[in-house]
């Protein structure tokens, strides 16, 4: 189970069970961060906590928040960073600063809460947007599989706009703030709302069962992938291996990609070395925009196969697209090895950056808020 959905389950767990739950929510991050933001720090009136916002920078301050809002305090967002005239005691050693919002889950919005993150838990999308400003600030509207819960109490343009909105985020796999009117309306600014996106899981599809595919779907089913495992060879599939951390599927290339809706969230793997089943399934994947298509071979082997792809009508625009090659050159030799290193290009082109080393570049460390959720 993924953090984010270890912490809804939690924060379920608790509330239903009749604590009183306050949540310190990572709303904005201003530089460097530990942690992405929608990361959740729960604190129960008996004393519990879970989670973490900068995995120890400012948690001990939280608390403090958390037990002045038990004690009657209204909700609030707090910073913190190397700026904050607290920088001596919770100051972010990582150079950053944070925008947190603690607020109690109670009453309708706790219901709201509760049931959103029993949905996501579930491992259903889901969306829940928390009103940071005003008198109302601290209520809650959920997205769950289409279906809006809860609401802010007015203005009913604000819940209209706020589901939308929510929606198409998380179509899109991304939390975020987004900013209203006073009435509502998307042109304006006087109102905050965080949306937090429980997306369901990306996709990797792997085609070819061989030893790299049982090593990648090992390490990528951790991180928060579903993978699958193709091939129409029923021989070499049938593997203990091959199902300990992925799905098996017993079909061609054009099959799987009309079983599994891939998109631009997803990643589609070609290992089989064998062009009767690499072509149809780049050609396929390509074609639906996966967000990363790679495929194992030699140099040689992969300038043959872009010929012949080349020939099957693919455009340049298209084989742009395609890791070939895949993997970062870190010198992989062992299946394992080779795991990590298209593992690492996966999350690389994920995120937008270049898989340098860390020490060669300048990018904020750590993933900014609007990075695609997994």
């Amino acid at each position: 189970m993924t953090t984010t959905r270890r912490i809804a389950a939690v924060a379920s767990e608790w509330l239903r069970g009749g604590r009183r739950v306050v949540a310190a929510l990572l709303v904005g991050i201003d530089g460097s961060a530990p942690l992405e933001a929608g990361s959740m720090m729960l604190v129960a009136d008996d004393g519990a906590i879970e989670g973490s916002i900068t995995g120890g920078c400012v948690e001990a301050a939280l608390v403090d928040q958390a037990r002045a809002i038990l004690s009657g305090g209204p909700p609030r967002t707090v910073t913190y960073g190397i700026s904050d005239e607290l920088a001596g005691s919770v100051g972010l050693t990582c150079g950053g600063t944070v925008h947190v919002f603690v607020h109690e889950l109670s009453g309708p919005d706790a219901e709201v809460e509760a049931s959103a993150r029993d949905a996501a838990a579930a491992g259903r999308p889901v969306a829940i947007a928390t009103l940071l400003d005003g008198k109302r600030a601290g209520r809650k509207l959920a997205v769950v599989d289409g279906e809006v819960a809860g609401g802010f109490g007015g203005p009913e343009l604000l819940d209209h706009s706020v589901a939308r909105d929510a929606a198409g985020m998380l179509a899109q796999g991304r939390s975020g703030i987004r900013q209203f009117g006073a009435d509502g309306a998307t042109l304006g600014a006087t109102l905050a709302v965080h949306v937090h996106v429980y997306a369901t899981p990306p996709k990797m599809l792997i085609f070819g069962a061989i030893d790299f595919s049982a090593a990648l779907a090992g390490i990528a089913a951790e991180i928060g992938y579903e993978v699958t495992i193709a091939d129409p060879r029923a021989p070499f599939l049938d593997s203990p291996r091959f199902k300990r951390a992925a799905t098996t599927l017993l079909a061609w290339p054009d099959e799987a990609l009309g079983r599994i809706e891939v998109g631009p969230r997803d990643a589609v793997l070609v290992f089989s070395h064998d062009p009767k089943f690499d072509e149809p399934a780049l050609v396929g994947a390509l074609r639906a925009e996966v967000g990363y298509v790679g495929a194992l071979g030699s140099r040689k082997t992969t300038a043959d196969r872009l010929r012949r792809l080349r020939e099957a009508g693919l455009t340049e625009t298209e084989l742009a697209r395609l890791h070939a090659p895949c993997g970062l050159d870190i010198g992989a030799a062992t299946p394992e090895e080779v795991a990590i290193s298209v593992l690492a290009e996966v999350v690389a082109e994920r995120s937008g950056r270049a898989g340098e080393p860390l020490r060669e570049g300048s990018a904020a460390l750590h993933p900014r808020e609007g990075r695609p959720a997994v």
